[in-house]
């Protein structure tokens, strides 16, 4: 169940970011005192003549421009906004458009060679995972993907995981009325930091790149790494949860084939990109013309996918990159154009919110637990005594059908209501009541008469004839000494001849039943008809057929199964996409943890049960507390009556009367409680704390081993999982998540206390680059694999 809420509309926001230069056209290219504008100035060709009307001031009005502006300054400026407000619900889209070679791939993704340089895309993951360990009150988890958009098809760039793996099928954009997704692309859950990044780079290895004189490493493709996060609050009287996606676009860059010199292949790529970066540009158009009712998603893979961010429920952010240079002056005005166009355009971000139908069917639980208990109180003070409003039970149901009985019979007057499940079961049981009767009318019928159903043509036949029957269907009735049958009596009948035409009949018709195949056995003492629609011929047999076949099927359901039927344990096929963490901890418990849990719901009972006998305990000594010092209160008022009215000693001893004395004894006798019941409080308290030390303990040991079975379930390759079977040298646990061999303990802490003190960047850069360590060590081993394979060939 999805619900957005209604947001206000915004316009996109826009800037631009320059790449530097050392060839800076400073006559030609202005900034703002704002840092907010850009003014283009180009010299008037007087080869063209003196009297020229060509265009040469333009000025764009933006939200910021970026000069020689470093990563983190670019980064602060335009995604940081966009990222914290996705973790509150809010879609956001940031995208990097701009010349072939003018920076929009180092500005989205920046180098893995150095920390300080890397782009928006890793400082976004990095954001998000820091925002997550600041909520503690809600389980966030985050899953990402990378699309890649290639001379307009689509193709996964996390495909090459072993999770994953080629598709069969091509993937295709579908919309429902949640949004657009695309079908067939791998989403991957990321539980830290270092799995992002793992990701990231994994997709960045596998993009398509070309060289052109205009840019050496050129992105041929246009990528989308999309960020999805779903965050639900940890207490459980919530059911709403959030979710949103970020869009990080990576646009393949425009170019003039004049300048860029492409050719063949690339010449094709460059055809495709300037094409679906036109129809980007009509969308934009479009988008930003408020008389347009039509706009043209539809035209290529680009806008299709980008539906949602363009325009929609998205909080959006356009990064133009430019050339300073002169000679790139054209292209320039180009892409400040797009930008000063999308600023037209208007989103309306709103909060994605969605409900939990299981937590909604607990919070509806307990409200009607609440409304039961109001009720009942309800039910008290107006004196209804004994009203229960459970689903009825047996009993219950039973009395009902008798009172109904004897209410039909005349015997009960009226029947009490009491509430309106009651008054319900009253009416199913006056159905039950009349579905009991006519089953008993149907019996008695049977017993009684031979019935024929109209349907039997062929029992009809010979029926009419034995002259029974007329031609029109009218069945005849003979005298029987007691009355008439319905119908008319026949000429021809006569007294004489009533026991030879009733012979007669009966052969005639079990002589035509057994011809045309018919299992209705004429029988009965009496030859009588009835006038119903429906004429059943009732049958001494009728019951031993049915108790016959009844065996015949209980003797079929029993027949015991063979023994040599095969069984093969077939283990379940690895999802690509690990599942959340909540739902396979639910799984974990009914399998390989179910020892563990059943010891940690049996400890957590008992912390229960000694809790509420403290509770209780603590109640009964503070009322034994009040009543001391009710008690003391009295005696010091029968005290000080005494010392008013005067005291009276009796050699050398106090006396007091009888109701001083009680008073005494009752304190006396309440301290002694008192001391008896908080000593009890004090063990119970001590056999809390060693209760909730176990609980602790088998909590700790749960969440541990479900850590490790977790790891080794959905991210440990396949292959390697055969050493952790049982009976191997290697124990459960020993196996990192994402490594094959692993450093030991000790070795692991200096390893890992050494990455935070000699690393430039400090501890933010660890996961970073074991990211990139790690998956460079993967491509090599695979170059070094594929050598091996061809040298084999060969």
């Amino acid at each position: 169940m999805l619900r957005a809420r209604m947001g206000t509309r915004k316009k996109v926001h826009a800037f631009v970011r320059v790449k530097p230069t050392d060839d800076f056209a400073h006559e030609m290219i202005k900034y703002g005192d704002d840092n907010k504008s850009i003014d283009i100035h180009i010299k008037k060709d007087l080869q063209k003549g003196f009297v020229n009307n060509k265009q040469t001031d333009w000025s764009f009005k933006l939200d910021g421009v970026l000069h020689n502006a470093s990563q983190d300054l670019v980064y602060e400026t335009v995604a940081k906004d966009v990222v914290a407000q996705a973790l509150d619900g809010y879609n956001g889209t940031i995208m990097c458009y701009g010349q072939t070679g003018a920076g929009k791939t180092y500005t989205m993704t920046g180098t893995t060679e150095n920390y300080k340089h890397r782009g928006i895309l890793p400082r976004a993951l990095q954001q998000v995972f820091r925002m997550i360990e600041e909520r503690p009150t809600h389980a966030i988890t985050v899953r990402v993907s990378y699309l890649e958009i290639y001379n307009e098809s689509l193709f996964d760039l996390l495909s090459t995981l072993p999770c994953v793996g080629p598709s069969v099928t091509p993937m295709t954009i579908v919309e429902n009325p949640q949004g657009v997704f695309i079908k067939g692309l791998s989403v991957h859950l990321t539980s830290q930091e270092e799995d992002a990044f793992s990701l990231l780079f994994e997709g960045e290895t596998n993009r398509i790149i070309a060289s052109h004189t205009m840019n050496k490493n050129s992105s041929r493709s246009h990528c989308i790494f999309t960020i999805y996060v779903e965050a639900h609050s940890r207490t459980l009287s919530d059911e709403k949860y959030i979710t949103s996606k970020i869009n990080l676009v990576d646009l393949a860059g425009s170019e003039r084939l004049k300048k860029s010199g492409s050719e063949g292949r690339v010449l094709k790529e460059a055809t495709y990109i300037n094409k679906s970066l036109s129809f980007l540009e009509q969308a934009i158009i479009a988008l930003g013309d408020q008389k347009r009712d039509h706009i043209p998603f539809r035209q290529c893979k680009l806008t299709h996918a980008l539906k949602d961010s363009l325009g929609g429920n998205c909080n959006m952010v356009l990064l133009t990159n430019i050339y300073g240079e002169a000679s790139q002056l054209e292209e320039t005005l180009s892409s400040l154009r797009f930008a000063s166009r999308m600023k037209l355009v208007t989103t309306e971000p709103a909060i994605n919110e969605k409900y939990d139908a299981e937590r909604m069917v607990k919070n509806l639980e307990k409200e009607l637990a609440l409304l039961k208990q109001e009720l009942a109180i309800h039910d008290s003070l107006a004196n209804r005594t004994l009203v229960n409003y459970d689903p009825m039970d047996e009993i219950q149901i039973a009395e009902i059908n008798s009172q109904v009985r004897r209410y039909l019979e005349g015997t009960l007057d009226e029947i009490d209501i009491i509430n309106l499940r009651q008054i319900q079961e009253v009416f199913n049981q006056f159905r039950v009541v009349l579905s009991q009767q006519e089953q008993e009318v149907e019996l008695t019928l049977r017993r009684k008469y031979t019935l024929i159903d109209k349907n039997d043509f062929a029992a009809i036949s010979a029926v009419q004839k034995a002259g029974l029957m007329d031609v029109d269907g009218h069945l005849v009735g003979e005298p029987d000494g007691q009355g008439f049958g319905l119908g008319v009596t026949p000429f021809s009948a006569k007294p004489g001849k009533k026991a030879k035409s009733k012979k007669m009949f009966k052969e005639q018709l079990s002589t035509s039943a057994r011809k045309e195949g018919a299992s209705s056995p004429v029988g009965g003492k009496d030859l009588d008809f009835s006038t119903s629609k429906t004429q059943l011929t009732p049958s001494s047999k009728e019951g031993d057929v049915k108790d016959m076949l009844m065996r015949d099927r209980e003797t079929s359901s029993t027949e015991p199964l063979p023994l040599d039927s095969p069984k093969e344990e077939l283990r379940p096929p690895r999802p690509s996409t690990p599942p959340p963490k909540p739902v396979a901890f639910e799984d974990f418990k009914n399998e390989r943890g179910s020892e563990i849990n059943r010891i940690f719901k049996e400890n957590k009972s008992i912390l229960n049960e000694r809790r509420k006998r403290a509770s209780e305990t603590t109640q009964r000594i503070n009322a034994i507390k009040r009543e001391m010092d009710m008690t003391k209160e009295a005696l010091n008022f029968q005290k000080s009556l005494r010392e008013k009215q005067g005291e009276y000693e009796n050699k050398g001893l106090m006396i007091i009367d009888e109701e001083e004395f009680l008073l005494i004894l009752k304190l006396k006798d309440l301290k002694k409680q008192y001391r008896t019941e908080y000593q009890d409080l004090r063990d119970l308290k001590a056999e809390i704390q060693y209760c909730q030390h176990l609980v602790d303990q088998c909590r700790h040991r749960l969440l541990m081993e479900f850590d490790i079975w977790y790891n080794e379930s959905f991210f440990i390759p396949e292959d390697i999982q055969v050493s952790l079977k049982p009976g191997s040298s290697i124990r459960p646990g020993m196996v990192p998540i994402s490594r094959i061999v692993s450093l030991g303990e000790d070795d692991q802490d200096k390893f890992s206390q050494l990455q935070q003190t000699e690393l430039p960047e400090g501890p933010d850069s660890i996961s970073f680059y074991n990211a990139k360590v790690k998956t460079e060590q993967k491509h090599n081993y695979l170059k070094t694999m594929m050598g091996f394979q061809q040298a084999h060939r060969k």
